[in-house]
């Protein structure tokens, strides 16, 4: 069975393996990228469909009917499942990638806070040592993480590897009681581990429940020293409402990897100049390249076992 690809590009630098996944289709097409209105002349034809963040809607579902739809990326809010459980299609995704290279972006960009890593950065870009009068800066606050609190929202495999990793610091952790959920041994509630905490990290999915779960009531709960790490999903915080914090002090900083609008094309509070202690990155937590190899093979897998019809990772 013909397999194509529609947007290739957004996991493949030039730097990936395909070759287990070329070897269980007939034929593989890829695509670097893919426009919506072109997406029904490209997927015609083709039993697999293999897309990250392409939309398929019902329209294109329904004229097509491809037989399997493979996502590479756990999410799956691009694809219109109940139009692919009407026209008979299995839809498969990709799990737990990306763990290490999240927790370790995650730990990152706490460990750029506490060291002043950008500011120091930029002062030796600036010239600002070679006119020092001593043979050191220590203009901004360093902070050591042993010793200090990290609490955690969301333990699931990227929850509890990035605890690892604080813990191997020196760091206490507390996990937050999941948003919406039940009373749970050994969690606690939001509200009582805010005020807690040194470093808040981020791991849970992004649901009614949970969005703007982060917004001007928890901020200011929070320690003014305390810094808001999140790798999760940008609607977890309201943006506007941290950038103010930061603006005022009310917070110690910030490391962000994602975005409410994915990329920014219309701006976002947070990439506005000048604002303090905040280090956006652009979604790039999950893109090493050993991460992005597991996807091909967990591609490669899906498509394997589907076709032997024992289907595997199946969201239906």
């Amino acid at each position: 069975m013909r397999g194509v690809f529609l947007d290739r590009g957004t996991l493949d630098r030039g730097d990936l393996d395909l070759g287990e996944v070329e070897s269980e289709v007939a034929e593989l097409v890829c695509h670097e990228q893919t426009r919506r209105e072109e997406v029904p002349e490209r997927i015609r034809g083709f039993g697999i469909v293999i897309v990250n963040k392409v939309v398929l809607d019902r329209t294109v579902l329904e004229a097509a009917r491809p037989a399997l739809v493979a996502v590479v990326a756990t999410g799956v809010n691009n694809v219109d499942l109940d139009a692919c459980r009407d026209v008979g299609t299995t839809v498969v995704n990709v799990r737990g990638y990306g763990t290490d290279s999240v927790a370790q972006h995650a730990i990152c960009l706490l460990l750029a806070l506490a060291t002043r890593l950008p500011d120091y950065h930029r002062d030796v870009q600036a010239g600002e040592w070679s006119r020092s009068a001593h043979f050191c800066l220590l203009d901004h606050p360093i902070v050591e993480l042993a010793g200090k609190t990290l609490g955690v929202v969301g333990l699931g495999t990227l929850g509890k590897r990035t605890a690892e990793l604080a813990r191997a610091l020196g760091m206490e952790v507390l996990v937050a009681r999941r948003p919406g959920g039940p009373a749970e041994p050994g969690r606690v509630p939001l509200d009582e581990l805010l005020p807690r905490v040194d470093a808040l990290t981020l791991h849970c999915p992004l649901t009614e429940a949970t969005r703007n779960l982060v917004g001007r009531r928890e901020l200011a709960l929070m320690k003014t020293t305390a810094f808001l790490i999140n790798t999760a999903r940008g609607g977890l915080v309201d943006e506007a409402a941290l950038a103010e914090a930061l603006q005022a002090g009310s917070l110690g900083g910030a490391g962000i990897d994602v975005l409410s609008e994915e990329p920014p094309r219309r701006g976002n509070p947070l990439l506005d100049d000048g604002i303090p202690n905040l280090i956006v990155t652009p979604h790039s937590a999950w893109g090493s390249r050993e991460a992005r190899q597991r996807i091909c093979v967990q591609l490669a897998e899906n498509i394997r076992a589907w076709r032997g019809g024992a289907a595997v990772r199946v969201v239906q």
